[in-house]
């Protein structure tokens, strides 16, 4: 009885999924542009973005988490393609902020 109720214990925590929260502020200013966050360790996340309109996009993006200095990406999206950005953080993340800036070109 003793080994069920440890086994059934064990079968009802998490299995290593250490999500944490991502704020995402978006400023496209005319550029079509979708924007997927992604939690991808306990210290490092990244941004999927995908141009679906006509025109080429550049856009910034800053993240941060509490005390560290923020990290900053740029990149420059062609009508119709996607690119990924990522940050690496040295503590795990609690709770992220990010600020995502496009403009079209």
């Amino acid at each position: 009885m003793k080994r069920t109720s440890c086994l059934l214990l064990l079968a009802c925590l998490p299995l290593g999924a250490h999500a944490y929260p991502i704020e995402l502020e978006k400023q496209l200013n005319g550029a079509e542009v979708s924007a997927t966050t992604q939690d991808i360790d306990h210290n490092m996340a990244g941004l999927m973005l995908y141009n679906y309109g006509q025109k080429d996009a550049e856009c910034t993006a800053v993240f941060r988490n509490g005390p560290e200095a923020p990290r900053t990406r740029r990149t420059s999206l062609q009508a119709g393609a996607s690119n990924n950005m990522t940050a690496k953080f040295t503590r795990s993340v609690i709770r992220l902020r990010i600020d995502l800036t496009c403009n079209p070109k």
